[in-house]
């Protein structure tokens, strides 16, 4: 039996090639957001304390130098986290939430209290927040765990197993900062609530969140105050601040004083380059500057919500839907209290507000959302 020739090639029919995938990209556009906000926020902090940093320590570029230092480090740190797989922490996740929790309640017996706050871990010339590296072991933890159990989460007690650590370590933090644990529990919260295809339960994890907030309300009598002191911030002492900081975006106009023309810097907002900077903003850029303030990081969050949408797995998914949380409840909360849209709390503004720690734990978090990101992979039809 005679063998059968092969078709020739010009003669076979046109063959659709399979699905190719792009190369492993980088993310420019995502990067150019966080280092212009980056650069942004080391302009406002020298712009707002320049003023203090002369009359306390006679150097007026002494805040702009500690936290340009902060901001080296955490790009660095951040380019590094990109290039390493996000899939490698899951061994570490543990580890890390369990050290953050050691470290939350070293701040709770032996911290270094500031303006009446224990927050922070003295070693030697260094001090440190915990609760920023909370948000990154809160992030990391629960998108393993909440990736592990997906299959098994529509079960309360499965979501309970895995929220347990993470509550733990935010009722640590709400001990002496409120605003940073109700962060961290919308971080927790927004990750189970991706993951979990059932809604009922999560109106009974909203109850007790609400319920434990509430006590923690009652217990500290400041916190209450807080409130008074909101709605009526001309009939009381701590409404100083709240008033020259509306003073202060009232003066600005629309287009603003000008960079470094700022009247209410002057020693009439107290630490104005801290939580309040986001008033500065508005007396020295105005309503247009304010409003592109706010159009990068909504720029900057949809990113993210492009590479979540895009992320490789769900674990990657996850990680991304943390950091939008955290980046998105942070910006809203500081311009509520500024705009004394909510009751007053010690939020900064990412990115902007002076802060070493929460500038550099920050970028992690990019690092972590860019290493998702060079790992997604486009298809491409040839």
């Amino acid at each position: 039996m005679a063998k059968r020739r092969p078709v020739p090639l010009k003669n076979r029919k046109a063959i659709r090639k399979p699905v190719l995938e792009k190369p492993i990209y980088f993310d420019f556009q995502f990067l150019f957001l966080v280092l212009f906000l980056v650069a942004l926020g080391l302009v406002m902090v020298y712009s707002t304390s320049s003023y203090t940093a002369d009359l306390k320590t006679g150097k007026p570029y002494y805040y702009l130098l500690r936290q340009s230092i902060f901001g080296v480090a955490g790009i660095a740190a951040m380019l590094l986290c990109s290039r390493i797989d996000y899939h490698i922490w899951k061994r570490f996740s543990k580890i890390i939430i369990f050290g953050t929790i050691i470290l939350l309640a070293i701040v709770l017996l032996i911290g270094k209290s500031t303006n009446g706050s224990t927050r922070w871990i003295q070693i030697g010339p260094l001090q440190f927040q915990p609760s920023e590296l909370a948000k990154i072991a809160i992030i990391l933890f629960t998108a393993h765990f909440a990736t592990i159990k997906a299959a098994r989460i529509g079960d309360f007690r499965i979501l309970v197993n895995v929220a347990v650590l993470p509550m733990f370590a935010t009722a640590l933090i709400a001990v002496e900062n409120l605003s940073t644990a109700i962060i961290c529990a919308a971080i927790t919260f927004m990750i189970l609530f991706v993951t979990s295809p059932k809604i009922k339960q999560f109106a009974l994890l909203g109850i007790g969140v609400v319920l434990i907030m509430g006590i923690f309300l009652l217990v500290a009598s400041y916190r209450m105050q807080r409130i008074k002191v909101w709605l009526h911030p001309e009939k009381y002492d701590d409404g100083y601040q709240t008033l020259q900081a509306l003073y202060a975006i009232g003066s600005g106009g629309i287009f603003g004083k000008g960079l470094g023309q700022s009247i209410q810097k002057l020693g009439f907002i107290p630490e104005s380059h801290n939580d309040m900077i986001f008033s500065v903003v508005c007396e020295e850029l105005g309503l247009f500057g304010a409003a592109c303030v706010i159009a990068l990081f909504a720029l900057l969050i949809w990113r993210c919500v492009i590479i979540a949408m895009s992320a490789p797995d769900l674990y990657g998914a996850l990680i991304v839907v943390g950091v939008i949380t955290h980046l998105s409840v942070q910006v809203l909360v500081n311009i509520a209290v500024v705009t004394n849209s909510i009751p007053p709390t010690g939020v900064p503004l990412p990115f902007i507000s002076y802060g070493g720690t929460a500038l550099f734990c920050l970028l992690v978090e990019m690092g972590l959302v860019l290493s998702v990101a060079s790992r997604i992979r486009i298809p491409k039809e040839y």
